[in-house]
């Protein structure tokens, strides 16, 4: 269930806004008040067996949040350009008036045995999850400073950001790397009134189709299937999902949380 009124007036930046979880929770914060700025690279990635984002996804999102009647400031923007990231934010913060709340969701994911990820593989993949998710904090926080009315970060990592899923080192490295980010700056922004938590979703039903990773699911599927199971009944998560506990967390009902792993997982981290 939506609040119309949660984040009225206030403003939130989302990455990888154009389809999923971005897309999503781009919605979700509208459909409850808030205002939007939201990026996405809207590019193919050369180490993942599914196509990127487009600008008619990017376009999509944006006519999903108009429908709620709230604003929107959109950019095709890559996290992995810094200066290009932090142009389209200061752009939607001088159009919308403000920042409050910011979600680092970008991401891309592949499949492959550790000793066997490619150069390429790890690179892209550290450059988008990680490096995407420091330059997005990098650019906003200072804004969130400056306002001094604090505000509340989310990144968006994985339940591979706190357990070894097979077949994705690099991903899983990432995801890990995140989510210690997100512990120390929860402890550098308290004083700011500026909560950091990290998200950590099992299978969302999203874009991103890993293909690369199902024949090495059933090689192994003996002896490494069941880190994939779930506790309860459902196999993967939806992504409005995700966003309804994005939304909370960046809510008052949850101020006084800052430095949490939040699993939105169907109980997969339990097994």
């Amino acid at each position: 269930m939506t609040s119309p009124d949660r984040f009225e007036n206030q403003v939130v930046f989302v990455t990888g806004a154009a389809r999923g979880q971005g897309r999503a929770e781009a919605v979700r914060f509208a459909s409850e008040g808030a205002d939007v700025i939201a990026i996405d690279a809207c590019t193919e990635f050369a180490s993942t067996a599914y196509p990127g984002a487009t600008e008619d996804d990017l376009a999509e999102t944006v006519r999903l949040v108009e429908s709620t009647g709230r604003r929107i400031v959109a950019a095709t923007a890559d996290v992995r350009d810094f200066d290009g990231l932090s142009r389209a934010l200061a752009d939607g913060i001088e159009q919308l008036g403000r920042l409050d709340v910011v979600i680092a969701n970008a991401g891309i994911c592949s499949g492959a045995l550790s000793w066997e990820i490619t150069a390429e593989q790890w690179q892209e993949t550290v450059d988008v999850n990680l490096t995407g998710t420091f330059h997005t904090a990098k650019a906003a926080v200072p804004h969130l400073i400056e306002q001094g009315e604090g505000g509340a970060v989310v990144f968006t990592s994985s339940v591979s950001g706190l357990k070894g899923t097979p077949f994705t080192g690099h991903y899983v490295a990432t995801k890990h790397g995140i989510t210690g980010l997100a512990k120390t700056m929860a402890n550098e922004l308290g004083e700011h009134r500026i909560r950091v938590n990290t998200v950590h979703p099992a299978g969302v039903d999203t874009g991103m189709k890993v293909r690369d990773l199902h024949p090495l699911i059933a090689r192994y599927a003996s002896t490494l299937g069941s880190i994939y199971q779930n506790s309860l009944p459902y196999r993967i998560t939806q992504p409005e999902d995700v966003a309804a506990v994005v939304a909370w967390v960046c809510s008052d009902e949850a101020k006084y949380i800052t430095g949490a792993q939040i699993p939105v997982d169907l109980g997969n981290l339990i097994r």
